[in-house]
């Protein structure tokens, strides 16, 4: 059977899957400091953070249409699957499942399904790529849906950011004890719950202190690690990337390591300087 996976752009492709031509981007949109940016493979990263580092207000991003969606739908593959960013962080999961409603109603029944990623950035990569995983083996539709759910369930998200003030004033850390002074340059590690809602795990002094703390909770609650991908995002810092990899093949086994640079959404939630890892 024939597929097709569409991404919403918080979501990084790999060089492979870019070409393999059954991946498909969703694009987000990002208005800051009166620009408008099409969050595509147009984004210009080294711009956009020159852009919010000047820029006095805070940069707010759209999701795509459930008209977008449904467009996404339309075409000859018999499964489609779409993968969004946590519905906890925005409507782009609302919108996917509007549009495959939509799609129903216009043009009939067909094998769709979306997935609530639960997560962001890598997270959404590493499910794209269970996905292509399951259908390559040839197993059943439904079979599919019920493997990368489980998947799901069981993906952890990590992330330690210079800054969480775009997350902050976009009402990304509701119900989070108040964050410390930045002054005393102390930097939370941050991780997301089984429901995709963002929480504290910890803090540190200083970014590198934080980077290694958050290596320890990925190490803490690794099983079975030699099944699973290491994935790394970073948002304009390869060099501390490499690093975090480094630590972590250190003290454990993987299949395979995927790291990759922000996209756009990314790029706006995790600031210059971030690093997502997912497992």
């Amino acid at each position: 059977m024939s597929y097709k996976i569409i991404v919403d752009s918080c979501g990084e492709l790999t060089e492979d899957m870019k070409a393999s031509g059954y991946f498909e981007t969703a694009s987000l949109e990002i208005d800051v400091a009166g620009h408008h940016i099409i969050d595509d493979e147009t984004f210009d990263q080294a711009g956009f953070l020159k852009l919010v580092a000047s820029s006095p207000e805070c940069p707010k991003s759209s999701c795509p249409s459930p008209e977008r969606y449904m467009q996404g739908y339309c075409c000859d593959a018999d499964h489609v699957y779409a993968v969004t960013l946590s519905a906890e962080l925005s409507g782009s999961y609302n919108s996917a499942m509007l549009g495959k409603n939509l799609y129903h109603e216009e043009h009939g029944e067909k094998d769709i399904y979306v997935f609530n990623s639960r997560s962001a950035s890598v997270g959404e990569t590493l499910i794209a790529m269970k996905i292509a995983e399951c259908e390559e083996k040839g197993m059943e539709f439904q079979k599919i849906v019920d493997e990368v759910e489980a998947y799901i369930a069981q993906q952890d998200t990590y992330f330690v950011l210079e800054t969480l003030e775009t997350l902050r004033k976009n009402g990304r850390l509701t119900g989070l004890k108040a964050i410390v002074a930045t002054a005393l340059n102390i930097k939370p590690v941050m991780g997301a719950t089984e429901d995709g809602v963002i929480k504290q795990l910890g803090q540190a002094r200083g970014v590198k202190k934080a980077l290694i703390k958050m290596a320890d909770h990925v190490v803490e609650n690794l099983k079975n690690s030699k099944d699973k991908i290491l994935a790394i995002s970073h948002c304009n810092c390869p060099d501390r990337a490499e690093y975090v990899k480094e630590m972590l093949m250190a003290k454990a086994q993987f299949r395979d390591v995927v790291i990759l640079d922000t996209a756009g959404i990314s790029s706006m939630y995790a600031s210059d300087g971030g690093i997502i890892v997912v497992v």
